[in-house]
């Protein structure tokens, strides 16, 4: 259905089918937007942080790092290419121990990272401190 609105707007030389089409995109970006957003703010909220932190992009980064047991002075790191790739495994291995969860659950954070954690942020079960650093 909606592709087929999609073809009729693109075939049309006026400004509205443009119109209409971006704002079929802009709704699309808004729910992933959203969809993305809700289950940091749950495992914040778990961890006993507040869950507006979760949507400021590189603050997130550090309190994530907190979470985790880590040093919030690896956000540093996030910002060379490649390194990021193996700093966010290592973030999602130490979040899936900071919540009782083990390696199977980190190798599903890496690979389908949105599902696990609705898993984490609506699961039963509960944040266990790695008190390395102050949360």
């Amino acid at each position: 259905m909606i592709s087929s609105f999609l073809l009729l707007i693109r075939s049309s030389n006026s400004f509205f089918p443009q119109f209409a089409q971006f704002s079929v995109y802009s709704v699309w970006l808004v729910l992933i937007f959203l969809i993305s957003i809700l289950p940091m703010w749950k495992i914040f909220e778990k961890a006993g942080q507040d869950g507006w932190k979760s949507i400021i992009p590189i603050y997130n980064t550090i309190i994530l790092l907190k979470i985790c047991g880590l040093s919030p002075w690896l956000v540093i790191l996030s910002f060379i290419p490649y390194v990021k790739l193996i700093l966010a495994i290592i973030i999602w291995y130490n979040l899936s121990k900071a919540f009782g969860k083990g390696i199977g659950f980190t190798l599903g954070l890496i690979f389908l990272d949105v599902i696990f954690l609705f898993i984490l942020a609506f699961g039963s079960n509960e944040y266990n401190n790695p008190n390395v650093y102050d949360v």
